[in-house]
């Protein structure tokens, strides 16, 4: 599996708001960033951050674009139902292992 058909996995569980196939994309200690900003750490963080979105299945991401470099796969998004509202963004992740161990956010 590529680093791009890990992105596009973990993309496929967020729309169909599958929580459980959506962390399992992710290393278990898995750091997530919004710019250079640590917004929390692992399995349990994405638990906690993703549950209220994934249960009242309000959000989704369109792909804009797609680049992959090596481990990189950045992804222009256009996103829906966040908790930030609706937004376009910039994400990039780092695959190692057959994980994103690394996932920042950029708005």
């Amino acid at each position: 599996m590529t680093a791009s058909d890990l992105a596009q996995r973990q993309l496929d569980a967020y729309n169909a708001h599958d929580l459980e196939a959506f962390v399992a994309c992710y290393a278990e200690d898995v750091l997530v960033l919004a710019g250079d900003q640590v917004q929390g750490k692992g399995h349990d963080y994405l638990r906690e951050r993703y549950t209220p979105q994934f249960t009242a299945r309000s959000c989704r991401a369109d792909l804009l674009n797609r680049v992959e470099q090596g481990e990189w796969v950045v992804d222009h998004e256009h996103a829906f139902g966040t908790a930030r509202g609706e937004v376009k963004l910039l994400v990039a992740y780092h695959v190692a292992d057959g994980a994103i161990d690394r996932v920042i956010f950029m708005f």
